[in-house]
């Protein structure tokens, strides 16, 4: 077996155990808010001309609070931590922002104000997340990260769009990745399936596997 389906493997096993845990809780009463949420979610970048490598990302949300966690999301073995104030309103029209600020170590090391935020109407959605890196070791190699999608939900299961990424992690040669993608889920667990620059002879794949759950 290759290492990338050695690698594919693994992720979905993390995925499933972490999909099994969460059905196995028990139901919460209708009018009972649950205390935590927690999120986990694994990106497999398959790159036409470099390593393959897989970027992880731990969520808890407690009420206004928000943690997180990251790896090679800044750079190879980097990690990062972080904390945010989750605030939210609307009704017809929805919205969802959270100031963070993180500490990234490792390869890099660094402080980064940053961000995650939603807005939705009908089936239609958009994300965003965003950070600005302030690098220690030299101010000329701070960098601005960004992820976001623009998607229609035309079935409860079903969601695609258009995305777009800014990283450093690796280059295609574009300022600015952009995308298409297509999301499957299954109650607390999706399957993501990004293609960046397609009209590329060399398009770069990313494959998501995500799950929630509330104790």
């Amino acid at each position: 077996m290759t290492s990338r389906a050695l690698i594919v493997g693994r992720v979905m096993l993390a995925v499933a155990l972490s999909v099994s845990r969460a059905r196995a809780q028990p139901m919460a009463a209708a009018n009972t808010e649950p205390s935590w949420r927690f999120e986990g979610a694994a990106y497999l970048y398959l790159l036409p001309e470099s390593s393959d490598y897989v970027q992880p990302t731990l969520r808890a949300d407690h009420r206004l609070l928000h943690l997180e966690a990251r790896y090679a999301y800044e750079d190879s073995r980097t990690g990062s931590t972080w904390v945010g104030l989750n605030t939210a309103g609307g009704d017809r029209v929805w919205w969802e922002i959270t100031p963070m600020l993180g500490g990234v170590f490792g390869r890099t090391n660094g402080v980064a104000p940053g961000y995650e935020g939603a807005l939705g109407w009908w089936q239609l959605e958009l994300y965003s997340e965003g950070e600005y890196l302030f690098d220690f070791a030299s101010a000329a190699d701070s960098f601005f990260f960004s992820w976001s999608e623009f998607t229609l939900a035309p079935v409860e299961w079903f969601r695609f769009g258009l995305m777009a990424q800014r990283t450093r992690v690796f280059s295609s040669g574009r300022l600015l990745e952009r995308g298409l993608l297509a999301r499957f889920s299954w109650g607390p667990a999706d399957l993501t399936l990004h293609l960046l620059n397609p009209d590329d002879s060399k398009p770069v794949m990313i494959v998501a596997l995500g799950g929630s759950f509330e104790p």
